[in-house]
């Protein structure tokens, strides 16, 4: 048996969208370790586009946006796998870059209350809807950012948002913990080379900006934080609760890095 123990496990994964997705990563990491992956998608569309990928898997589609569709996945999973959950994975995420960078205080209602429905609020409902499907010491992972008082403009409304899903997890920890030992955690990962994050408007520069300031000048992978998810949903981390764990390489330490100042000091040519 490996260290994680998580064969025989069984596990709903949120958020697949491709190979390079945070969830895929997360879900083939579980599956090396012997567990059962159930895997939710957001439309049939993304469903077909997984078929190389997922291959015979079992897929739901669940659009978390729609009223009443994570209730309806809730019922299907039930009543295909007996057994209860020992974790679900929340990897979903939805911000409306299509206008390009804009300044914080020029946010659209619709935008801000759609990405928040979409990237905080969907855990609540994940959460509320599979209660009753939890083995008692069930694992709930999210993830969030690596830092929640940076204000990175390109970003925009998003940083909010990550700040309500991390403050969500801690709050349904508390709820939780009157009936049973689900946990909630939040991974906080930093900047990763995914198709997700390519959407965000001048995302390739702060990507390459943050490398720098890494300890090790090497940027975070995605496998990286597929690990510390996988840690979080084993039995190896039951006394880690209401949390976030960040992931980034030392990113956030190291905002006075000599290499960085020196060429931010520059004079100009």
């Amino acid at each position: 048996m490996s260290f994680l123990a998580l064969e025989g496990k069984t596990f709903l994964v949120f958020g697949v969208a491709n190979k390079r997705s945070v969830a895929w990563a997360v879900a083939r990491t579980l599956e090396e370790e012997g567990a059962r992956v159930i895997y939710s998608v957001r439309s049939d569309e993304r469903r077909k586009s997984l078929d190389a990928l997922l291959g015979k898997r079992a897929v739901h589609v669940c659009d978390v946006e729609e009223e009443g569709a994570v209730d309806r996945l809730a019922a299907e999973v039930s009543s295909m796998s007996k057994a209860p959950l020992d974790g679900i994975v929340h990897s979903i995420a939805f911000a409306n870059y299509s206008e390009g960078l804009q300044p914080f205080h020029a946010t659209r209602r619709k935008d801000f209350l759609q990405a928040a429905a979409v990237s905080a609020f969907s855990l609540v409902e994940i959460a509320r809807a599979f209660a009753p499907h939890l083995a008692r010491d069930a694992s709930i992972v999210t993830i969030g950012i690596s830092s929640l008082l940076v204000t990175p403009d390109n970003y925009g409304y998003m940083g909010p948002i990550k700040a309500a899903l991390e403050s969500s997890a801690r709050f349904l920890a508390k709820s939780f913990s009157g009936r049973s030992e689900v946990r909630f955690n939040v991974v906080g990962s930093g900047p990763l080379k995914t198709s997700a994050s390519a959407g965000i408007p001048g995302y390739l520069e702060s990507y390459l900006f943050a490398e720098k300031l890494t300890f090790r000048k090497r940027n975070l992978e995605t496998q990286e934080v597929a690990n510390t998810a996988a840690f979080l949903l084993s039995a190896r981390s039951s006394g880690i609760n209401g949390a976030t764990l960040i992931v980034d390489a030392g990113l956030g330490c190291n905002m006075f890095d000599k290499d960085v100042i020196r060429l931010a000091m520059r004079p100009e040519r």
